[in-house]
């Protein structure tokens, strides 16, 4: 093309370098196509090498790595680093499993940790593990952020466990005294020995292992459950979810066939882990993955939250991982400070083979950043991957090939089979294989409803290959089938419980919301107001236009709501007034007056657009 007179041509821009190797098998998959329009994926690569069960993986690391540091945790007040050793892991671990033994506790039972991460929780996790009894770590904020301890309750009546554990009888006294109100015959157990009638956990790990253990320890398999995980209770209470050691494995016999390099066994990989235990993510994937590279890992008790992530920075100074994990969230943090910090990018670049996300789509800024800041520090490029899953599944595909894209599912993990299933115009992802659970504890009727009649589990998610042409070059994340998505943090938001809320709270202005905000970092509405609403402002005389008023109106209301909100998931960041009505032709509305939400985003994505630019649209307020 001629440039116009006087103008010169634009220049070209320069290549970028290429990515670091990633040490992983490239993309190869086979797809079925059937009559019925499902899709079935495998990939191409076979399974590699799991472990009998995460106890026997302790025991063998430790036997050959005894005096290697398997976890580091920082004093209070970001004090220096305690340690503990492969070999001490093992030894702790033996003691809690002959106690619990000792208690009569067996694999019907279960141990309820109510405390976030740390080397005793970790202890507890493995000791757990070894006598075959099912740890089940709940969330925090279920004991110190609830008022009725009702999801601590319902967490409680579905694993009915014998003994509870927590880092602090003195910060979890409250949450004692709800389940020993439930319970009287509760253990109770502290690492710091504080809490009315609480036994000190050093009790538990010096006691004597006897050949017990050992033969507790033979009896486990593939079969056996380690652990109970609770979904997130983001659309009613949470589900209580068995984790075998045959899942753990098959996510690791996964990874292990994607391998494409042997590990340097002079290395040992380090990792930084901020993510709780309470979650498949880090309480399964990182956990496991640790142990099976015999690696070291840091925990981090910073959070990428304001106020809380300059702990982060300040342990990447001196933890250099070889990978790095994290919610987008936090890589948009991480880029921020490390722009403004030479020292902390080059300290967070030194070891660092590739970086991993997961629980929401990356964007495409933070992905040119990091990639900036990459190329910057070590010129070239740095390897994104993701794994997609979720507490019932483990993880079932991954992103294992450098990629410019962001937001890909990636392809099925060696031994699992995904099944797209025509769903409207999406389709829905359902999987099967040996990561995937049984079904939910105590539940048989949700159990039914999870799974479809060829017993592929439901994950209510929807995808879509990048090219129908070309299935290696992966799957893309699509959306919820139903309404309820995701923030950059990982976040769910419960639009149907929301929706209702934030339309009550604008009332009598608002007629009907739209939610959106997914893989954002906060939520928007698109408004539409209400016809009486509007009449009334009409009739007054002030000086203002309907819509001024109106705005300043919703302003008032909405900053009230965010103000008694709770979290992230539930209070809105900007907002904007539709003036056009919602379209029934466009299938925003049905006849019955419902609003379609998918349909609305769909038709309306120029707005949404709007609402998220920096600066925001014309007639967007942001809150």
């Amino acid at each position: 093309m001629t440039p116009p007179d006087g103008a010169a041509p634009a220049a070209a821009k320069p290549p970028l370098p290429p990515f670091k190797a990633l040490p992983m098998k490239g993309p190869s998959a086979s797809v079925e196509r059937r009559a019925d329009g499902s899709i079935l994926i495998r990939s191409n690569h076979a399974p590699g090498e799991g472990p009998r069960s995460i106890a026997h993986l302790l025991a063998d690391k430790a036997a050959a790595h005894p005096d290697r540091v398997w976890m580091r945790q920082r004093e209070p007040g970001h004090g220096p680093w305690r340690e503990i050793t492969y070999g001490q892991a093992l030894r702790a671990a033996e003691g809690i499993a002959q106690h619990l033994l000792d208690l009569g506790l067996t694999a019907d039972d279960s141990v309820m940790v109510l405390s976030s991460n740390a080397i005793e929780h970790a202890l507890v996790t493995v000791g757990c593990y070894t006598a075959g009894v099912p740890v089940a770590p709940i969330s925090p904020a279920y004991s110190l952020i609830s008022t009725d301890h009702a999801k601590l309750k319902h967490c409680f009546a579905v694993v009915k466990p014998k003994v509870v554990f927590a880092q602090s009888g003195e910060m979890y006294g409250r949450a004692f005294e709800t389940l020993r109100a439930l319970d009287p015959n509760l253990v109770f157990v502290t690492a710091d020995g504080t809490g009315e009638g609480a036994l000190p956990f050093a009790d538990f790990t010096a006691t004597e292992p006897t050949a017990d253990v050992a033969a507790a320890r033979e009896t486990l398999g593939h079969h056996t459950v380690a652990k109970y995980l609770f979904t997130s209770g983001s659309t009613g209470l949470p589900k209580g979810v068995p984790q075998t050691f045959g899942m753990m494995a098959g996510v690791i016999a996964g990874q292990e066939g994607l391998r494409s390099e042997e590990p340097d066994p002079d290395v040992v990989s380090q990792s930084l882990e901020w993510m709780p235990w309470s979650h498949i993510s880090a309480g399964n994937i990182g956990f496991n993955g640790v142990l099976w590279a015999g690696g070291t890992v840091s925990l981090d008790e910073g959070k990428p939250i304001p106020g809380m992530f300059e702990t982060t920075i300040k342990n990447l100074y001196e933890v250099s991982p070889v990978v790095f994990g994290s919610a987008p969230v936090a890589f948009g943090m991480l880029a921020e400070a490390m722009e403004r910090d030479p020292v902390l990018r080059a300290a967070f670049f030194k070891n660092l083979r590739y970086m991993g996300y997961g629980g929401a789509t990356l964007s495409d800024d933070v992905y040119e950043r990091m990639q900036a800041l990459a190329i910057a520090e070590t010129g070239g490029r740095i390897p994104l991957t993701t794994m997609y899953g979720a507490t019932e599944t483990q993880g079932i595909t991954v992103t294992h090939w450098a990629t410019e894209r962001v937001g890909l599912v990636g392809l099925p993990l060696p031994g699992i089979t995904i099944k797209l299933t025509p769903n409207g115009s999406k389709y829905e992802v359902r999987v099967k294989g040996p990561t995937v659970t049984t079904g939910y504890h105590g539940d048989p009727e949700k159990t039914a409803a999870a799974f479809d009649e060829e017993g592929f589990y439901k994950l209510g998610d929807a995808a879509r290959f990048v090219d129908e042409s070309d299935p290696a070059q992966g799957l893309v994340f699509d959306g919820r089938v139903t309404e309820d998505f995701k923030l950059d943090s990982g976040t769910w938001v419960s639009v149907g419980v929301l929706r209702p809320d934030l339309v009550a709270a604008c009332s009598p202005w608002v007629m009907d919301a739209v939610i959106c905000g997914q893989d954002k970092p906060f939520l928007g509405a698109l408004l539409w107001p209400s016809m009486a609403g509007m009449q009334t402002l009409a009739a007054d005389p002030g000086p203002a236009t309907p819509i001024d008023k109106l705005t300043a109106l919703i302003t008032e209301k909405l900053k009230a709501f965010n103000a008694t909100a709770g979290g992230g998931s539930r209070r809105i960041g900007r907002f904007l007034i539709m003036l056009e009505p919602p379209s029934i032709d466009a299938g925003e509305i049905t006849d019955k007056g419902y609003v379609n939400q998918r349909a609305t985003l769909e038709r309306r994505v120029g707005l949404i657009n709007g609402l998220y630019a920096n600066p925001p649209a014309d007639g967007v307020v942001s809150l």
